[in-house]
């Protein structure tokens, strides 16, 4: 069957927009290495952070014969998040703490240069949630900017691994740490902070990338100084329309001073629009776990930003899940992606949330333009009113009643969501996002706890269990898969397909112009599946499981796919910190996920190696 012309027309105009970004003279370097196939660099492969690759010489006809052609030694054994940068014939790869950096040659495999830097290891571990995971390195100006778990931003020569300069972004003793990939924007490098669990408020910071200088931060709540939001032009989707948010919108959403422990962190993925100078990215769960010792929506936790690149000033702002209760976090990646979404051609924003919503809103404006389930299982709430903006709930599943706590069994998605921070791919010859999920409900019991600065602040145990209900319909389920991976067509809000897989699939996928979409599961397989059908074509058991980002490159003419391999983060946690005490609930670094996932030992085991991939050579 033809595609329609228009179909054609519009095809084409996405993918001319993602071949062709509009350069900035400040890091023009930076803007044109993304735009060469043969490099990937920056987290997302490119500002829009669609994790698609224009290179075709490994396609649906020959992935099948792909190859592990070298394989390189981190020397870690903790979870690694994150993924290869390549720059200008050089592969840059990244630890979990101590967070050292390589610089590897691709024709040789040799190291060019390694940095580790200097941390404490006592004061820093103990507050990091999660594992002592890393999701990767930003590039520009000739720099590589690493982020340290300490909080510490540091650039490095990117030639020779020298340090240039090095700033403090946070203070561990108060429970900030740092986890995510900065993103370089004009002559800024822009970073987050971690630590919802531990009660810090959260924040986007920029810091001058010739000089580490702050140039602006911008909190998720707090007085409308501190946000940077302005009452009268910052805006916010509701009732049916874009319209001001209005004087104290965040602080008149919470009891007295609860704001100045928040949470609301930015330990997730960043996204840049060169045209409307916007940067784009989620905000996190608020603290405490318990619901009913912050009253209110507690804005502007769990939340989408578009703040402007220079200034930091807040262009629109909306939050997902007003008032969470089950630690929906919200910073997932956002994608920037211009397609027809109800008869016109829009400049949208795909986010893929946590709470197991696709949320596709207007990017210039912020206007919410479809929110559908990526995971029919999901119950917490019944739909997302586009009016409103606001989910209807299902109060059977609320985890507070009549501002008592209650012990609530069945939520589905569980904490870690129907996605975490594994970053999606999005194909324009498709049109269709890839979605590394989790399949998984729980038991959530909130109870009372005091904050003390740079101890756990949680407020809740939980326990996870696999879904019972299919991911395309909700119908009931006997399989117990942990994972999916999903092709989900934004426009719509309609899954085009989803294949089961036994654990989480943690692992971030790219899509290629070969037609083939690349992920990872946690028992340690590379995969390639049809970016049509979702067919399985190609798969390779690694040493250790994958919770890395696959990405594609090419080298000497030459196409090459590479991963980091081993396990850890929240789902692997047990692994990778060695608890199972039998009940999940004792450790506040496990936050409920162990017992989910301890048949995972049986499958693959802790390692930290970076494996690359290519079709074999003909002579």
């Amino acid at each position: 069957m033809k595609k329609p012309l228009k179909s054609l027309l519009i095809a084409s105009t996405v993918a001319t927009l993602l071949a062709a970004p509009t350069l900035s003279s400040a890091n023009a370097g930076l803007e044109k290495a993304m735009a060469n196939p043969a490099n990937f660099a920056s987290w997302g492969g490119d500002y829009a952070g669609t994790r698609y690759s224009k290179l075709n010489q490994i396609n649906t006809e020959n992935v099948k014969n792909l190859q592990p052609a070298w394989t390189f030694s981190t020397g870690v054994l903790r979870g690694h998040e994150g993924g290869p940068l390549v720059v200008d014939g050089v592969i840059y790869i990244h630890t979990p703490f101590p967070n050292t950096v390589y610089a590897l040659d691709p024709k040789t495999h040799a190291v060019i240069w390694e940095y580790t830097p200097q941390q404490n290891a006592d004061v820093t571990i103990p507050v990091m949630c999660c594992d002592t995971v890393n999701r990767g390195l930003a590039y520009g100006d000739g720099k590589i900017f690493l982020q340290q778990s300490d909080t510490v931003l540091t650039a490095l020569d990117a030639k020779t691994g020298k340090r240039i300069w090095s700033v403090k972004n946070g203070e561990p003793k108060f429970g900030m740490t740092n986890t995510n990939a900065p993103l370089v924007v004009k002559d800024k490098v822009i970073t987050g902070i971690s630590g919802g669990e531990f009660g810090v408020r959260g924040f986007l910071a920029a810091y001058d990338i010739k000089t580490g200088k702050l140039a602006w931060k911008g909190y998720s709540m707090g007085p409308d100084k501190d946000t940077k939001i302005d009452p009268k032009k910052t805006t916010t989707w509701k009732d049916g329309k874009v319209q001001p948010v209005g004087e104290n919108s965040s602080t008149s959403t919470w009891k007295g001073d609860q704001w100045k422990i928040g949470g609301g962190t930015t330990w997730g993925w960043y996204s840049y629009d060169p045209k409307l100078n916007l940067v784009y990215y989620g905000s996190g769960n608020p603290s405490t776990w318990n619901p009913v010792q912050r009253p209110g929506d507690n804005k502007w936790s769990m939340s989408l930003w578009a703040r402007d690149a220079d200034t930091g000033a807040v262009k629109w702002v909306y939050q997902m899940t007003p008032h969470d209760e089950w630690d929906y976090d919200g910073i997932n990646e956002t994608v920037l992606v211009d397609q027809e979404v109800g008869g016109k051609m829009r400049q949208t924003i795909v986010h893929f949330d946590r709470n197991g919503f696709g949320y596709t809103l207007d990017r210039v404006t912020g206007e919410l333009l479809v929110a559908e389930k990526f995971d029919k299982s999901v119950n917490w709430a019944t739909k997302v009113d586009l009016k409103s903006g606001r989910p209807e709930l299902d109060l059977k599943y609320s985890t507070e009643h009549n501002g008592e706590d209650v012990n609530t069994v069945g939520a589905c998605p569980a904490a870690l969501g129907s996605k975490n921070q594994q970053p999606v791919s999005y194909s324009p010859q498709t049109g269709l996002f890839y979605i590394s999920g989790n399949h998984l409900c729980m038991t959530y019991e909130p109870f009372q706890v005091s904050y003390t600065a740079g101890q756990p602040y949680v407020g809740a145990t939980l326990t996870m269990m696999p879904a019972g209900a299919d991911v395309m319909t909700g119908e009931p389920d006997k399989s117990t898969n942990l994972g999916q991976f999903t092709a989900y067509d934004a426009k719509t809000g309609k899954i085009a397909w989803s294949k089961k897989e036994p654990f989480s699939v943690w692992s971030g996928s790219v899509a290629t112009a070969g037609g083939v979409v690349f992920y990872g599961t946690l028992e340690g397989y590379l995969k390639a599946v049809d970016a049509k059908t979702g067919e399985e074509l190609y798969k390779f058991k690694t040493p250790s499981g994958i919770i890395g980002n696959v990405n594609t490159w090419e080298h000497g003419g030459k196409q090459y796919v590479g991963v980091l391999s081993g396990i850890g983060g929240w789902a692997g946690i047990g692994i990778a910190a060695g608890i199972d005490d039998g009940t999940d609930k004792s450790s506040s670094e496990g936050l409920g996920a162990v017992g989910a996932y301890r048949s995972l030992s049986s499958y693959t085991k802790l390692g930290g190696v970076f494996t690359v991939f290519a079709l074999p050579s003909h002579k």
